[in-house]
């Protein structure tokens, strides 16, 4: 891929969406992974000093997430400010008895764009969201959480390569190199939740989606049945997250 020829597509998208709203500053969360490292990379090129960047650690996070974010931020010169969400977190499970993982990763999640929304409105300016179109694809995101946004410039990149993406752009090794993870609890892997790695996963993907193979071409071809089926039941079943509310057709 020409990741040249992209990054300046998204730099321009960036900024022509940004334009059309008559606002000239941006607000991205960053992680310490790797689909925030290149949102923010990118919302840097095209924005300068009207990119800040924010950091929302819990007591749940994974202790290097923090440490990689603000590497990240250094090399590039991104300024950012950090936010503890521990507090929001303990406020309300406090008197929950034994709430799941799950739930209190989905919560967190919330509470992380909630925090984004706010600074966004402080500062004037527009979230940029940080979800890859194998997330979208696969509703692997917390419905107005991480998906939540105002413009995405990566929706568009499979997982898998992000990392050339990402590596082009020079996002530090210490991101590149780690698992993929939502960071939701210590420890949290996406491939390990999804039964698969992405590179599996998106190869998949790119023939069902971009080239419209049917299953049985792709079992022909000799793919997993269970991945294929896997793939197509979160497709499906998730669908509803990439949409606006449905709102009832009333006839008068």
């Amino acid at each position: 891929m020409n990741w040249e020829n992209i990054k300046q597509q998204l730099i321009n998208f960036l900024k022509e969406e940004v334009t059309k709203t008559g606002l000239s500053k941006v607000t991205v969360g960053i992680s310490g992974g790797l689909d925030s490292a290149v949102v923010a990379i990118l919302a840097k090129e095209a924005f300068g000093d009207n990119m800040s960047g924010v950091l929302m650690p819990s007591q749940y996070s994974s202790s290097s997430s923090v440490d990689d974010a603000k590497e990240l931020c250094e090399k590039f010169n991104i300024k950012y400010e950090i936010v503890n969400i521990s507090p929001m977190i303990d406020g309300y499970f406090s008197n929950i008895k034994n709430p799941s993982a799950l739930r209190i990763g989905n919560f967190s999640a919330r509470m992380r764009m909630s925090v984004l929304y706010d600074i966004s409105a402080r500062d004037n300016s527009l979230v940029v969201g940080t979800s890859n179109k194998s997330e979208i694809l696969l509703g692997y995101g917390t419905i107005y959480g991480d998906i939540a946004c105002a413009i995405n410039p990566i929706g568009q990149i499979y997982k898998s390569d992000e990392f050339e993406f990402a590596k082009y752009l020079g996002v530090t090794d210490a991101i590149l190199n780690k698992k993929p993870s939502a960071d939701l609890w210590e420890g949290q892997s996406d491939e390990a939740e999804l039964g698969y790695s992405y590179a599996t996963m998106d190869r998949v993907l790119k023939l069902l989606i971009d080239e419209k193979k049917t299953k049985d071409e792709l079992v022909a071809n000799g793919e997993d049945t269970k991945l294929i089926d896997m793939l197509e039941y979160r497709i499906k079943a998730n669908a509803f997250k990439g949409k606006l509310p449905v709102v009832a057709n009333i006839k008068f």
